[in-house]
């Protein structure tokens, strides 16, 4: 598996796996042999044909610019997603209004693949994925409000464990004359956790207040 991201990735081997940074994964065809990242494409391509009917090309460039910061998808990947949802009955081809017409073939999503969605969306989780909890948290608004709760608890938690994990790892690297540059990753880790904590809880005092989640933590 090739992951797409910073390079600064590739000299941290010094540096504990929890602390190191994350780069982007690219979703590849070669997903569907394991089954990674099978459920995370068919939560994705289901949540947006759920807002309109898109083709195929419509649909990758909605994955990229409004979920592009969490990965990218070829149409090596994409395109067995669609016919895999459509045999299942989860989403159906448009038939175009000019039967003439040489338009992209453009897909919508059926009642099942609106249930099979929500029952994507809420699957349980321990939040320990990144990937998945951002992709979740861009369809928050179709989870009802205890959900959304439950989901944002649960990833607190995780974010708690990690930024404990980081300032131990970050403690016993100064204590044992670490490198400056491997410190320097360490403590980026710390206030990159620390800052996602606090944007949570941000999220969590919001839903429990019933107002709508503002951004203070840029």
């Amino acid at each position: 598996m090739a992951y797409r991201g910073d390079i600064s990735c590739r000299w941290a081997a010094k540096v504990p796996a929890d602390a190191r940074c994350r780069p982007t994964r690219r979703v590849r065809a070669s997903d569907r042999e394991t089954g990674r990242g099978v459920d995370v494409l068919e939560l994705a391509v289901l949540g947006l044909l759920l807002e309109r009917p898109l083709h195929g090309y419509e649909l990758r460039k909605q994955l990229s610019q409004r979920l592009g910061l969490f990965w990218s998808v070829s149409f090596g990947s994409l395109y067995p997603t669609l016919a895999r949802l459509e045999r299942r009955g989860d989403v159906e081809k448009l038939a175009p209004a000019d039967r003439g017409s040489r338009r992209k073939q453009a897909y919508q999503v059926t009642e099942q693949g609106r249930a099979r969605f929500l029952e994507l969306l809420e699957e349980g989780s321990r939040g320990t994925d990144d990937e998945r909890f951002r992709l979740r948290l861009a369809f928050f608004r179709h989870l009802g409000p205890e959900s959304r709760l439950r989901h944002l608890e649960r990833r607190r938690e995780v974010l708690a464990e990690r930024l404990d994990e980081r300032e131990r790892s970050l403690a016993h690297a100064e204590s044992t004359g670490t490198d400056a540059y491997t410190l320097s990753l360490l403590r980026h880790g710390v206030r990159t956790t620390a800052h996602d904590l606090a944007w949570l809880d941000d999220l969590l005092a919001a839903e429990r207040t019933g107002f709508t989640p503002t951004d203070p933590h840029p």
